[in-house]
């Protein structure tokens, strides 16, 4: 586990000082040969690594944070409802598999990002909620003979019905936390949940704090998704596990093109119908194309330190599940 980490801290390490040598080089090379061919090219290509895709659009990394924070504080109030639109409430069936595949016990100390509205951490609560009381039934059961008053001040006295277990839900948007603040108001959740603003790409927390990561139908929003990656690996606990759910690649090729028809003439004039945002959905199914494969996913996962890196494609491939430990 140690060696895994300082792997991870030295490819970490050395990238950054690649990218901080490699900029003290273009900028020596842009003093002394101006002029010079060489030079302009360098100069160029050291501007398309500061470019990013905002969906088809080629923006600079710095406005597609800009771009992406706006699309999500226009579509919050509508967010679920849209969800349920496009996915025809499929999308709920993919959630309840992640937290199925995830089997939380408790006592998990939970991290779900990019969870603005909530959806995963309610069924995280749920789901521990009722293991919780499963034990508590179990255990009361087998000590037959107590009393019904000894069993009633059990009952009583139990304090956490979440069994110790805690959810933390990040966003980087304010509109999106709000939205998932008051769902949880009007639903009553309290126990066990909290609500913080913050980045993936520089998560507000302390190394080695969570048992699980989760991430839904969000990092494909992040700008860099390698340094969401390795935020991920350094907040979990060793022997913590990383849960993304998110768009993917349909590998059937009538049904890709059934999609795709789908996405671009169906989904956009549901957002302008409903959410009354045309470009947001339009940007929403051109981030999916954008998004890499099952495969490549895979791959970046693994170069951040995960281990037992693996993924389970729904609905022939149009969502996808990776999962990967901090071993």
């Amino acid at each position: 586990m140690a060696a895994s980490r300082s792997c991870s801290l030295w490819s970490c390490c050395g990238r950054r000082w690649s990218r901080s040598m490699r900029g003290c080089c273009l900028s020596e090379l842009h003093s002394s040969w101006s002029g010079d061919p060489l030079g302009a090219r360098l100069l160029s290509q050291e501007k398309r690594a500061t470019e990013t895709h905002f969906g088809f659009e080629t923006v600079s990394e710095e406005e597609k944070g800009g771009k992406v924070y706006q699309v999500f504080e226009s579509v919050a109030k509508k967010y679920d409802v849209m969800n349920d639109m496009m996915s025809l409430g499929i999308h709920r069936v993919w959630k309840d598999l992640l937290i199925w595949k995830m089997r939380p016990l408790p006592g998990t100390q939970l991290l779900d990002v990019a969870g603005g509205t909530g959806d995963i951490a309610f069924r995280f609560l749920n789901y521990v909620q009722a293991q919780h009381q499963r034990k508590q039934k179990r255990q009361l059961r087998a000590q037959q003979n107590l009393s019904w008053e000894e069993i009633a001040k059990k009952y009583q006295n139990e304090e956490d019905s979440l069994g110790g277990s805690r959810v933390m839900v990040c966003d980087i948007n304010k509109e999106m936390l709000k939205v998932g603040k008051q769902k949880a108001f009007a639903q009553q959740y309290k126990a066990g949940l909290a609500w913080v603003l913050g980045d993936a790409e520089e998560l507000p927390f302390d190394d080695d704090k969570f048992d699980i990561y989760t991430i839904a139908f969000g990092i494909r929003n992040v700008t860099h998704i390698d340094q969401a990656l390795q935020e991920a690996y350094r907040v979990l606990k060793p022997g913590g596990r990383f849960l993304c759910l998110e768009f993917s690649q349909v590998s059937n090729p009538l049904i890709s093109r059934l999609y795709d028809l789908y996405s671009f003439q169906v989904i956009p004039v549901l957002g302008e119908v409903i959410a009354g945002d045309w470009k947001s959905y339009q940007y929403l199914v051109e981030s999916i194309r954008r998004f890499p494969s099952q495969e490549e996913f895979k791959d970046m996962i693994e170069d951040a330190g995960f281990q037992k890196v693996a993924y389970e494609s729904l609905t022939s491939g149009i969502v996808a599940i990776h999962s990967g430990f901090k071993l």
